[in-house]
């Protein structure tokens, strides 16, 4: 079922032309029953039956506000005039907001794509864009896009791994803008049927589960490590290699391939240390 615009009368004039109307029905009913005519007086009180019959058609509608309309249970039109309308006194008006809304879900406990336990929770701003949908295709809309949501962010988050190990994966934790796509096409893709738009959904919170934080930070910690100590050895080792092809360009010393090795061995220790080298000055033979 999808929206269908009706046009409806603006209220302010219809109810002064109800009033009017009112005023001359009873002035026929004050007139009927001086000159004691039957016809007159039945006639005037079933227009006055009918004129406050009329006055149940008038709802209001605020900006940004659709009225759906209904006859007997069967769908007739959406109205999204604002302020004070009517229609048939017998349709009955549910009001949906158009409004852009957000929402925060709590945080989930799941396990990504690993199998690690993980604290996940997103934002998601969303607004209804067909008011025929968001009322009829499911019960409650509001609880249908925060149930629905959260089902879509569990999906997403056991689809990618908490931290990249490889350097090509994506990974909740270092590609964020990614995620939050895929988690928004996986949101709308769910939330189509309700007549709801997501405008943006992110992720507001992301952690490794209580239960084994402490692990996986000695873990980061280590891989950092390593990664560190890989670009420093391959540092070194490229400065060393220069040191070696420009005092043999230069001319400036002629090592043999022992105190090559040598020299290589206490250029890499100084290099590679975490800590300041201490300077051993030779004072007699080279060799």
């Amino acid at each position: 079922m999808h929206e269908i615009a009706r046009k409806s009368l603006p209220g302010i004039p219809v109810l002064l032309v109800l009033l009017a109307a009112l005023l001359a029905v009873a002035a026929l009913f004050v007139m009927g029953l001086t000159q004691v005519t039957v016809w007159v007086i039945v006639a005037s009180i079933l227009a006055g039956v009918v004129l406050l019959a009329c006055l149940g058609g008038f709802y209001t509608i605020e900006p940004n506000q659709a009225g759906v309309l209904s006859l007997f249970g069967k769908y007739v039109g959406t109205v999204k005039e604002s302020g004070l309308r009517w229609n048939n006194p017998f349709f009955s008006a549910k009001k949906v907001s158009l409004r852009v809304r957000n929402f925060e879900s709590g945080k989930l406990k799941v396990n990504e794509l690993e199998g690690s336990p993980i604290e996940i929770a997103a934002v998601i701003v969303w607004q209804v864009v067909d008011s025929a949908e968001a009322v009829y295709n499911v019960d409650d809309y509001e609880s249908y896009v925060h149930i629905q949501s959260e089902a879509a962010l569990r999906a997403m988050a056991s689809s990618y791994p908490y931290d990249q190990h490889d350097g090509s994966s994506i990974a909740l934790r270092s590609h964020p803008q990614e995620v939050s796509e895929h988690l928004k096409a996986q949101i709308a893709e769910r939330l189509a049927r309700a007549g709801v738009d997501v405008i943006e959904a992110r992720i507001s919170h992301l952690a490794y589960a209580p239960e084994i934080a402490q692990a996986m930070l000695q873990r980061q910690q280590a891989e950092a490590v390593v990664a560190a100590r890989t670009r420093i050895v391959y540092g070194a080792v490229s400065m060393v290699e220069m040191a070696l092809d420009e005092l043999k360009k230069n001319g400036v010393v002629d090592l043999d391939e022992e105190r090559r090795a040598a020299m290589v061995s206490n250029l890499l220790v100084v290099l590679c240390s975490d800590r300041a080298a201490q300077p051993v000055l030779n004072t007699g033979s080279l060799y």
